[in-house]
């Protein structure tokens, strides 16, 4: 066996394209494409320490491919029905630049993009069902629940939590201990963490300009600094609106960043 099944198979322990990205075989194209850029993001050479970037190539690359087939509609149709790959197709011959390929498939979001979102996305059906999945997935920990609900801050909290109590009293939530009964001091001492950060966030604006519109590199660290989680809360929510908002670019531009 050769090709990029057989290199599925070493490096993914399946023959199965569409179990390499996690999917089922009736995903969309949009389904595809978002478990494309949330696996490939993770072994991204760019990403990953040093000693791990040679074998994070070959895994990101064998992902290009299998998102190469399976983003193309006759590949695609080609692999469903007979369970092959045409391993001597030009995409695969060519040395071709996956890095690049990325690139092209993706861009970065801009600060509109996250104005647009954040407009559409607050007080939405999709953010009240996250609020609910959240509410459950941490048996109702507020704190982990703004940490992992997308756009909030310690100012959403009354918001939520009317919400919440709604769900409840239509038992259509359970009532979590550390919900309903929450110490008291713990709420205010949140309360006093976000307003010292929304501070801490105001004046980094001021300093980075981002007033008249900044670059992704002042926006990201402008989100860094206002996420209650940190390190992984301000990652998971520019990687989350990356993959709302990526859009393949034109093919004119030959710009190279890092993503």
């Amino acid at each position: 066996m050769k090709g990029l099944l057989a290199q599925c198979k070493k490096e993914f322990g399946t023959l199965n394209l569409y179990e390499v990205l996690s999917l089922e075989k009736s995903a969309s194209s949009s389904e595809v494409k978002r478990a494309y850029y949330k696996l490939s993001l993770k072994v991204h050479p760019d990403r990953v320490a040093a000693t791990e970037q040679r074998s994070a190539t070959v895994v990101f690359q064998i992902l290009g491919k299998v998102y190469a087939v399976l983003s193309d509609k006759e590949k695609r149709a080609v692999y469903d029905e007979t369970g092959e790959v045409d391993d001597d197709n030009d995409i695969f011959k060519q040395e071709r630049d996956w890095m690049d390929y990325w690139r092209l498939v993706y861009q970065k979001v801009s600060t509109k993009d996250i104005e647009d979102f954040e407009e559409k996305y607050k007080g939405s059906e999709e953010e009240l069902e996250d609020l609910k999945t959240a509410y459950v997935d941490y048996e109702g920990d507020m704190e982990s629940i703004l940490a992992n609900v997308l756009c909030c801050t310690g100012e959403d909290e009354t918001r939520f939590r009317k919400l919440l109590k709604k769900c409840i009293q239509k038992k259509e939530l359970p009532e979590f201990e550390k919900f309903v009964n929450e110490d008291k001091q713990a709420e205010k001492a949140r309360k006093r963490k976000a307003k010292r950060e929304a501070a801490e966030a105001e004046e980094l604006a001021k300093k980075l300009g981002l007033r008249g519109g900044g670059s992704e590199a002042d926006l990201s660290a402008l989100i860094l600094q206002k996420q209650q989680s940190r390190a992984a809360g301000a990652e998971d929510f520019f990687s989350a609106l990356e993959a709302k908002y990526a859009q393949p670019k034109k093919k004119g531009d030959k710009r190279k960043r890092k993503p």
